[in-house]
């Protein structure tokens, strides 16, 4: 019943952001010059006259006034539907949901590296402060961390995929191949690895940071002088009363940046030509397909939702005085 009652407020809670987003993203959009109109005409050689295109923008509902627009689509999202994709010629529903597991993967697989490594990278620097681990560790964060995503997935494309020839250049799976079962599992996460390592290596950074930092604030505490003072070992200290306290500030990034990799991976995902959320917007963006782009938004903006409703769970499990 907590549990329901916590999932209620925070539904009701998010209501309000999920629409400013909405609006602000729609308003946004019609100052942009151009329709998906245009982007057909574009597409077709331009060669569409004038009164077609006004019947095409009739049919589409863009010949109405910019509330009248939004009133409609805000109507159609409450009886969850996200409309009709001009530019792709199927509902927006089906053209988000074909490109959304490709996004999921990538980033529960950049994140779990992220995280993983974030952490003891992380124990180990706090462990060794001030050492040669310590030095090391910090300056591979601050590099990984300044250096641009896009230029490291192009570097790794030249070094593992054209040099080495060790992982695939691009692509969620090969073309093709007609893989099944275990053996297209496998060829799917070969062609994660580059994606992963390009999208995550910032989010390590941060990461490795943050808990480093957290380590040195709480083994500096109380309890955890008396816990030496009990005469247990440095392991046992660090595992079962340091490392759950300093847990707390890397889960909040969770959330946090949840929506940061969502807008990170655009710019993976057209590395690598990945099928995703993130190239479908930017194609969108490119080809004037308002329906489509609003509908990636929405989609994004529950998970983010999502994504922080569990953080908020894991952080009154990790923390039993908070109260989610």
């Amino acid at each position: 019943m907590r549990v329901l009652a916590l999932a209620g407020r925070r539904l009701l809670s998010s209501l309000p952001t999920l629409l400013l987003i909405l609006v602000g993203i729609f308003l946004l959009l019609q100052l942009a010059p151009g329709d998906a109109v245009d982007a057909l005409i574009a597409q077709t050689g331009g060669g569409a006259d004038t009164r077609a295109a006004a019947e095409m923008r009739a049919q589409m509902g863009l010949d109405l006034s910019v509330p009248a627009q939004l009133a409609n689509y805000m109507w159609r999202l409450v009886r969850l539907d996200l409309g009709f994709s001009s530019i792709y010629g199927k509902p927006v529903s089906t053209v988000i949901f074909e490109r959304l597991p490709a996004t999921l993967l990538l980033m529960l697989s950049a994140l779990s590296f992220a995280f993983f490594f974030g952490l003891v990278l992380g124990v180990l620097a706090a462990r060794r402060v001030n050492g040669w681990p310590d030095t090391l560790i910090s300056t591979l964060g601050l590099v990984f961390y300044a250096t641009p995503s896009f230029w490291f997935g192009l570097m790794a494309i030249v070094l593992f995929s054209v040099h080495l020839q060790w992982l695939p250049a691009g692509g969620l799976e090969e073309i093709g191949a007609g893989y099944t079962g275990l053996r297209r599992t496998l060829d799917i996460a070969a062609h994660l690895v580059l994606p992963t390592l390009t999208l995550g290596l910032i989010f390590l950074a941060i990461y490795l940071r943050i808990m480093r930092a957290s380590m040195l604030e709480v083994l500096s505490l109380d309890f955890v002088r008396t816990a030496r003072a009990k005469g247990l070992d440095e392991t046992r200290v660090v595992v079962r009363h340091v490392l759950r306290n300093a847990l707390l500030p890397m889960v909040t990034l969770i959330g946090l940046q949840a929506g940061t990799m969502l807008g990170g991976s655009v710019v993976v995902e057209s590395v690598f030509s990945l099928p995703g959320l993130g190239r479908l917007a930017y194609e969108s963006v490119v080809q004037r397909d308002l329906n489509t782009l609003l509908g990636i938004v929405f989609v994004s903006a529950v998970l983010v939702i999502c994504v922080n409703f569990v953080v908020d769970l894991l952080y009154a499990r990790l923390d039993p005085r908070i109260t989610p």
